[in-house]
């Protein structure tokens, strides 16, 4: 999510999300924070959505559940945000319209045009955004595919136009830019898929992200070839296959298409499964396959499986797991080190060349991307020819400020994270996490006992519960030497007669030292004390 501001006036563009990493157990969604455009005096003329990725529309219904204003987007995008607004019980009420490629929109002092972008999902688009002190370019994601298979490549020759005429700033899409040469064609995968569809003896399971609806026609039309029928798993991924279908982005033969329930009466020869889960999530339909837990299909001795995506950084871990799986129970796998099953939907080096030489702009901002591959990204910019002083590398929550002759860093604003814990929405922070991680690494250690609130004395206890510190059968010692401690801490403090929070204070750091000689763990210590 970013925004453009002029006189205290916004446009939004994007609303995305993030999937927990690995240091936010128990996250569900990770969602920018939109405090900054819900001042009182800023005024947000509209959201513009460039395409229906989750990590450019699946923020939107928290947003707007705050910040009601009216939402452009295309055909598709608007399509699969929908039913996101109708779980969220918001659809009525939202404010939605359709924008077609190409089309130009007023939204309060900016004017947006939208441009064709091929990338792996169709109706994306770049916007032009023309701003009271010049022309703005945001690519978004694209590739530069000169004949995808929906026949609408990125739109150069506009871009070109655009550049001749005189653009500003350009943000462009960095996703790849440690990668060198060619992002390749969605077409380079018929080959690879018709060995896979020729050959494999039994089912054939293809798990790819669940908005990448052109792979999703490839492989039907290559089902309705080899006369398999298909079967798609998946909450997402059905939703997604719906809607696509309702809108006529996906073709689909009659009768290629079963009901899960249905599977069990068709030859396993003849069945293709398409799932979601590519990036090896917990709870996905793959990772429930792979290590046979899913309530209605798991993975069999001679099933050909292909992972037809590329790991998002900081998901190889969970990926390779359920390859392992695969491989545990029999299973051929085809993944992105082993066969040519996947092509990314971003530009490489050459395209992000391309684009630059295309827009020449005055000013670039790299976007889209991890902190390494902005700053590749900025080095090819110098390369084009644009100097260093008219490039930034911005990161959450930095501000750039232009004129017709300028670009500045402004101040920074106040951004960060906003955790989605099951139906909580902000309401974990980054203490309940650091305490979560504290819980995951080293365990908990409960100390109870009463107290008589007149002398002082201990009554009952202390006794010490532990979970996740060490084996019961292993702590006797250890138990009783920290019991030993929280009496001697009582003890140094009785004649004083000293508060409640003070005790809890003492037990505490005896107990810690107690365990951490031990065992060298820092286990969470709670005082649980009762007074009569």
């Amino acid at each position: 999510m970013w925004a453009l501001e002029w006189e205290e006036q916004f446009i939004v563009i994007d609303a995305g999300l993030m999937f927990p990493q690995e240091d936010m157990p128990g996250v569900d969604l990770v969602l920018p924070d939109i405090s900054y455009l819900l001042q009182r005096e800023k005024q947000v003329a509209g959201v513009f959505l460039t395409h229906g990725h989750e990590d450019h529309i699946g923020g939107l219904p928290f947003a707007l559940k705050k910040l009601n204003v009216p939402v452009y987007g295309t055909r598709l995008t608007l399509g699969l945000l929908k039913p996101k607004l109708r779980e969220h019980r918001i659809l009525r009420e939202s404010d939605l319209r359709e924008v077609r490629v190409g089309d130009a929109v007023q939204m309060g002092p900016f004017r947006v045009e939208t441009i064709a972008v091929c990338h792996s999902i169709p109706d994306a688009v770049a916007l032009a955004i023309d701003t009271p002190v010049g022309r703005v370019i945001y690519t978004s994601d694209f590739k530069l595919d000169p004949d995808p298979p929906d026949g609408n490549p990125t739109n150069l020759e506009r871009f070109r136009v655009l550049g001749d005429e005189g653009v500003l700033l350009l943000l462009s899409d960095s996703t790849n830019a440690e990668r060198e040469g060619r992002s390749g064609s969605e077409r380079d995968l018929h080959g690879p898929f018709e060995r896979i569809f020729s050959q494999a003896p039994g089912r054939i399971v293809v798990a790819n992200f669940a908005s990448n609806i052109h792979r999703m026609q490839h492989l039907v039309r290559m089902a309705a070839q080899f006369e398999r029928k298909v079967a798609i798993v998946g909450r997402s991924l059905q939703q997604n296959f719906k809607t696509a279908r309702e809108l006529g982005f996906l073709t689909v033969p009659d009768g290629v298409v079963i009901p899960l329930a249905e599977v069990e009466k068709v030859p396993v020869a003849k069945l293709l499964l398409l799932t979601a889960g590519s990036q090896g999530e917990p709870m996905s339909a793959l990772t429930r396959f792979a290590a046979q837990r899913h309530p209605f299909l798991n993975v069999r001795k001679d099933d050909w499986v292909v992972i037809s995506a590329r790991p998002i950084p900081g998901n190889e871990r969970m990926v390779h797991q359920t390859v392992n799986n695969l491989y545990r129970h029999g299973a051929r796998v085809f993944y992105s080190e082993v066969g040519n099953v996947h092509v990314t939907g971003h530009a490489q080096r050459e395209e992000l060349r391309d684009m630059l030489q295309a827009v020449r702009p005055k000013y670039f901002i790299p976007v889209h991307g991890e902190y390494r591959q902005l700053l590749l990204h900025s080095e090819l910019a110098r390369e084009t020819g644009i100097e260093p002083d008219r490039i930034a590398v911005v990161e959450d929550g930095e501000t750039v400020e232009l004129d017709a002759v300028s670009m500045t860093r402004g101040e920074k604003i106040g951004t960060g994270l906003v955790y989605v814990d099951g139906i909580g929405v902000g309401d974990v922070e980054q203490v309940v996490l650091r305490d979560r991680r504290h819980l995951a690494e080293d365990g908990i250690l409960v100390v109870t006992l009463t107290l008589d609130r007149d002398t002082g004395t201990v009554r009952a206890g202390p006794d010490l519960i532990s979970r996740g510190v060490i084996e019961p059968e292993l702590s006797t010692r250890l138990m009783a030497d920290a019991r030993k401690a929280a009496l001697e801490s009582i003890r140094r403090l009785v004649d004083s007669h000293p508060e409640l929070s003070l005790v809890q204070e003492a037990i505490h750091d005896a107990v810690s030292r107690t365990v951490y000689k031990q065992t060298r763990r820092r286990p969470m210590v709670i005082p649980v004390i009762t007074e009569i």
